[in-house]
């Protein structure tokens, strides 16, 4: 299965994310701000990011833009899951470089068909 790095600064996203996304056999890493996560992809290499927004030292829509703009990792797809959900802030991840949008609470099967596309 792949391995999925969650970036997000919520113990409790990341415990929900970490349960689902493990029971059905993926492997998962985490990081708890945006610039960790840049860190952790550029040496990790997973085969997508899910990254909330709303974080400390580095938010998403910034650690987002650095994934896909740089030479090392641009090919890894970022989901943004945030609870923000106005369009502009859609079309501004879409603009960052992230793949998909999803809003929070996730839908299990939601989440999973899209890694499922992604991946």
């Amino acid at each position: 299965m792949a391995k999925i790095l969650v970036v997000d600064d919520s113990a409790t996203e990341v415990f929900q994310f970490k349960g689902m996304l493990e029971k059905i056999g993926h492997e998962v890493i985490t990081a708890e701000n945006g610039r960790d996560g840049v860190a952790i992809a550029t040496s990790e290499m997973p085969d997508i990011v899910l990254m909330d927004i709303v974080m400390p030292d580095m938010n998403g829509f910034q650690a987002t833009r650095h994934l896909s703009r740089s030479d090392k990792t641009s090919h890894i797809p970022v989901i943004i899951v945030s609870s923000k959900d106005q369009d502009t802030d859609k079309v501004w991840g879409e603009r960052q470089g992230a793949r998909a949008y999803i809003t929070k609470p996730v839908d299990e099967k939601e989440l999973v068909a899209l890694i499922d596309s992604l991946v």
